[in-house]
């Protein structure tokens, strides 16, 4: 598993600053004040710092923007890397300005001199995650310099604040890995096993075979995957951090290690992208991941639905009728729209077994919430305000887009089916939704429920703030604030 970039707290040195190699990263305030460190270096290098402060190319400078001032004359070091910020920043700001100095390091040692910085530990998890390099399967890597050392007044305090971020960071950077693995590497075997190794960070871990999924009923998650040599499985992991006895939180998955489309067959063009059609179990995956790491003081239960969705003489057709593990039966009008008979099984299961608070169903689930959306927001459906407006407040604070959209009865007859209790897909028209609504119907009214449609925003095509372009990991920084701030209280 890619791991984040060990980073370390030191005490303020102003003394080894000129023999410092590698490169210097110094704050300096919205209206030009420089601190100590800054003022330190600034004398080093014969007020070229104080110069480029009094700039029109500082003035022009944005807030976490940097700038170089490569080579300077009395320093050891190859650049001073001069980031603008105020000196209470916000947490996004602090960690873009952290992505900032990750995302210009090469392979170079890293020295950040903070400070009293505020919020220098969220710079720190913001040079962490844009630090991220998914590089395994590379004959010739990158070189990378896998220390950063940040100088601060206080690094006890700084490195207690980072030691939760740390763990966030790793659950991050393994959803991002399990997402970008190809799928001839990240099969549902392989994917199942990932997770059955998370029980050495103290989560119970219990894999389910098809033969279990075929007593418990589940024909809906099963007829997704009986075209494929993969087996299919429901991964289920357990995190008793809470009072004993207590109900737990439950999160779900879909995990579509790839998917062709079956029968319904994708275009060529752009398919090799499905294999993130697994990013809701990933999530799922990353999430536990960081609660184990952190000790989380809550339970929380994760499953995931693991299948392969490929077309064979044994794949299910379009026109096939299915039954859930609910009983409903189900008309399978396209074969592509896969990801909701999975979620289908697993969420009833989640339920049946263990009675959750809540429930909270991730997946890469519809193409029409990237046309609604784009791939800034992931699409929020939800039958409780409270846990809704909980969630959206997390996203929020994380820094992680998520926009409500309607779940209204209306939109219950386009999935209605003519031979059976419903359909797949109602079409075209309002798809994200219809999508949503065939998953509320193994919901009931009474237990509290979000849908995240996260398929513009687990896997970018450019860079964004804390990523490079690849799988952002988007979902496990606000579902563990959610935990934080709603379960640990």
């Amino acid at each position: 598993m890619t791991t984040p970039r060990q980073i370390e707290f030191k005490e303020i040195d102003l003394d080894t600053v000129a023999q410092m190699t590698g490169r210097i990263t110094v704050f300096v305030g919205l209206e030009g004040q420089l601190d100590q460190c800054a003022r330190r270096v600034n004398r080093l290098c014969k007020g070229a710092l104080k110069r480029f402060v009094e700039s029109e190319a500082f003035e022009k400078m944005k807030p976490a923007e940097a700038r170089d001032l490569g080579y300077p004359a009395g320093m050891m070091c190859e650049a001073v890397q001069v980031i603008k910020l105020k000196r209470r920043p916000k947490a996004d700001e602090a960690r873009a300005a952290g992505a900032m100095i990750a995302k210009s390091a090469g392979a170079a040692e890293l020295h950040i001199l903070a400070g009293n910085l505020g919020q220098a530990a969220e710079v720190s998890l913001g040079v962490a995650l844009r630090g991220y390099d998914f590089d395994v399967h590379k004959t010739k890597a990158p070189v990378k310099m896998d220390l950063a050392t940040f100088m601060v007044t206080s690094p006890e305090e700084v490195a207690a604040a980072a030691g939760p971020m740390a763990a966030v960071a790793e659950g991050v950077f393994f959803t991002r890995d399990l997402i970008n693995e190809p799928a001839n590497i990240l099969t549902t075997d392989d994917f199942a096993a990932r997770l059955a190794a998370m029980q050495e960070l103290g989560l119970e871990v219990e894999i389910l075979e098809e033969a279990e999924l075929e007593k418990l009923g589940m024909g809906a998650l099963l007829s997704v995957g009986q075209g494929s040599r993969s087996p299919s499985k429901v991964v289920v992991m357990q995190w008793n951090g809470g009072k004993k006895g207590d109900a737990p939180f439950a999160l779900v998955g879909k995990g579509v290690v790839f998917d062709t489309g079956g029968i319904s067959l994708k275009p060529a063009a752009g398919m090799e992208e499905m294999t993130m059609d697994m990013g809701g179990a990933g999530v799922v995956a990353g999430v536990m991941r960081t609660l184990a790491l952190r000790g989380a003081k809550a339970n929380v239960v994760g499953l995931v639905g693991l299948v392969e969705n490929m077309p064979d003489g044994q794949a299910t057709r379009p026109g096939d009728v299915v039954r859930s593990m609910k009983g409903d039966t189900i008309e399978v009008i396209n074969t592509d729209a896969e990801g909701r008979l999975v979620l289908a099984d697993v969420l009833w299961y989640a339920q049946e077994r263990f009675a959750p608070t809540g429930v909270i169903n991730l997946a890469t689930l519809t193409g029409a919430v990237i046309i609604g959306l784009g791939h800034d927001n992931t699409g929020v459906f939800s039958n409780d305000n409270t846990l809704c407006n909980n969630f959206l407040k997390a996203a929020k604070n994380e820094g992680e887009g998520a926009w409500r959209l309607p779940l209204d009865d209306s939109y219950d007859k386009l999935i209605d089916s003519r031979i059976a209790d419903m359909k797949n897909t109602g079409g075209r028209p309002a798809g994200s939704i219809t999508a949503a609504k065939f998953l509320q119907r193994f919901v009931p009214d009474e237990m509290p429920w979000i849908h995240l449609d996260i398929a513009g925003t687990a896997l970018l095509k450019t860079d964004s703030t804390l990523a490079p372009k690849g799988a952002t990991g988007w979902g496990v920084m606000s579902l563990d604030r959610l935990v934080r701030d709603m379960l640990e209280v």
